[in-house]
């Protein structure tokens, strides 16, 4: 079995030198090769994982660039996420669509490096949801799914303890990533963690979904609620998308959990026993995002920003978080 999920690539290193390079006026250029008027006026919006920037055209309308890390996707999983959100839009849900470029496709490149458009969207990221926009985000997320089930992305990531949990281990050990002091804890946690819980994904249907879905892929607009950044879109089953719009673990959170299926169940079936996969794939999500530092940690800008990464007290701390969340798991009240 593969310790990289569909589609992830190794990345030349020409080309990673090309991305941490990369500078305004390739992008600038890019735009204007595609037969665009930039102004020259540009934003950096934040991103770890891709380059981002919001350029303006000399029409005075703007539109965000998105500049994919080599070696991540190939153009086949890019292109999977493309159609989804081709298909969302529609489908009159709001989401920010790529734009059709003059090549005839939503994808290009510039100096190797893969790139996208896409219309800029204004508006503010909600810090929590009352109970009308939690119902109003679960009848979206209740079409964004609809529309998920109806095809499929056949080169992305399928969302399961093997590729979150299994593979993500594996490379954590194979690569040397976790300290000698820290490794056996962490691994046997991880073990005991994972023997637990695959049983518990046996029989929950899969299917497109949007994968990232917290409060800052969420944007409030004046025509309403928009989905940002499917990036990371997946096969996975709905929960994921449940879950974290409203993350917390305690019972305001499961509250407003029950707020948002209200919503969710006005336009699409939930089963409340998938209810039972919150934790797991809040625990899966622990290892996978020290797996995500640690495939990124050479590029500069993790390393400033993760000065903590990698030290015994790190994976201390998460070997401690997945206990908590083993705990959680064994004492949970069965749906």
């Amino acid at each position: 079995m593969p310790d990289q999920p569909a589609g992830f690539q190794t990345a030349d290193s020409r080309l990673t030198e090309a991305f941490y390079r990369l500078t305004p006026e390739a992008v600038l250029d890019s735009l204007a090769e595609l037969g665009h008027a930039p102004s020259g006026r540009f934003i950096i919006l934040n991103s770890y994982e891709n380059r981002v920037y919001q350029m303006e055209l000399e029409d005075g309308g703007w539109v965000v660039g998105k500049f994919y890390r080599p070696g991540r996707w190939s153009d086949d999983t890019i292109l999977d996420e493309h159609r989804f959100l081709s298909e969302l839009s529609a489908a009159e849900i709001p989401v920010a669509a790529p734009l059709l470029l003059s090549s005839g496709s939503t994808l290009s490149r510039v100096a190797g490096i893969r790139f996208a458009l896409f219309p800029r969207i204004g508006g503010r990221s909600p810090q929590e949801l009352n109970d009308d926009e939690l119902r109003m985000v679960g009848r979206l997320i209740a079409r964004i799914h609809n529309v998920g089930a109806a095809g499929d992305a056949p080169h992305r990531m399928r969302l399961s303890p093997l590729t979150y949990g299994e593979n993500n281990l594996r490379y954590l050990l194979e690569n040397g990533i976790i300290p000698d002091e820290a490794r056996a804890n962490y691994e046997a946690t991880v073990e005991a963690l994972l023997a637990r819980i695959v049983p518990m994904f046996e029989g929950v249907p899969c299917h497109r979904i949007h994968g990232d879905c917290h409060l800052a892929n969420l944007i409030h607009t004046p025509k309403g609620t928009t989905f940002l950044d499917f990036d990371d879109m997946l096969v996975g089953p709905a929960v994921q998308d449940i879950w974290m719009p409203v993350a917390s673990a305690d019972e305001y959170g499961q509250r407003q959990r029950d707020v948002l299926i209200e919503g969710y169940e006005e336009f699409r079936s939930f089963e409340p026993y998938w209810l039972r996969l919150v934790e797991p794939l809040r625990a899966l999500r622990f290892i996978h995002y020290s797996t995500w530092i640690a495939r990124r940690f050479s590029d500069p800008a993790f390393a400033r920003t993760f000065t903590y990464f990698g030290t015994v007290q790190y994976w201390q701390n998460e070997t401690n978080d997945l206990r908590e969340q083993i705990a959680r798991i064994d004492t949970a009240v069965p749906y």
